[in-house]
């Protein structure tokens, strides 16, 4: 049975082993999640410290699955900075380690993901994943809703192009605005 919990600054920095152990299963089982092969321990370690320090600005949400001790699978939520964006968040690095698929980890890591992000006030979240990848089949099943399809976005990490595949979801209280700033205009 998994839990699955969010993770602070100093959660995330302690759970350097087993995040770091995700990120190379992924990268190194194909994944295009930003790094190219060969991928070292110390760019998966600088990487999850970039995510603690931003989990601790208030910028991230980080959640993780964890199975007898061990975190197998974790998600973020960025939370737009721009003015124009209070509203809007970005799904980022849905990852599950190998031995741990099939148990329905991506559905709850999303799913409490998209419910952090509600209690953020974010209404709308986009993501995106490789075209025609196993994570792209995830995400209609969870309500997302298919935007397109970007040629040559990003490369795989053996340097391949790889197509992107854009969605969005509405979360929380969709259609409510916040009051507009007047100007002195």
């Amino acid at each position: 049975m998994a839990t699955i919990r969010m993770l602070n600054s100093e959660e995330t920095l302690s759970a350097l082993p087993d995040l770091c152990d995700i990120l190379s299963d992924c990268v190194n089982g194909g994944a295009s999640v930003g790094f190219m092969l060969p991928f070292t321990d110390r760019e998966a370690t600088a990487f999850w410290q970039k995510v603690a320090k931003s989990v601790g600005n208030g910028d991230t949400i980080h959640v993780a699955a964890e199975m007898d001790g061990k975190i197998v699978g974790t998600v973020q939520v960025g939370l737009a900075d721009k003015p124009n964006q209070p509203h809007r968040g970005d799904l980022m690095k849905l990852l599950v380690h190998r031995r741990a698929r099939g148990l329905g980890l991506s559905r709850k890591l999303t799913e409490r993901a998209e419910a952090e992000a509600v209690a953020k006030g974010r209404t709308l979240l986009v993501l995106d994943t490789a075209t025609g990848s196993e994570a792209e089949a995830i995400y209609p099943r969870l309500g997302w809703q298919h935007v397109g399809i970007i040629p040559d976005y990003a490369l795989f990490p053996d340097g391949r192009y790889c197509d992107t595949t854009i969605f969005y979801k509405r979360i929380g209280q969709v259609g409510s605005q916040l009051p507009l700033q007047k100007t002195d205009g």
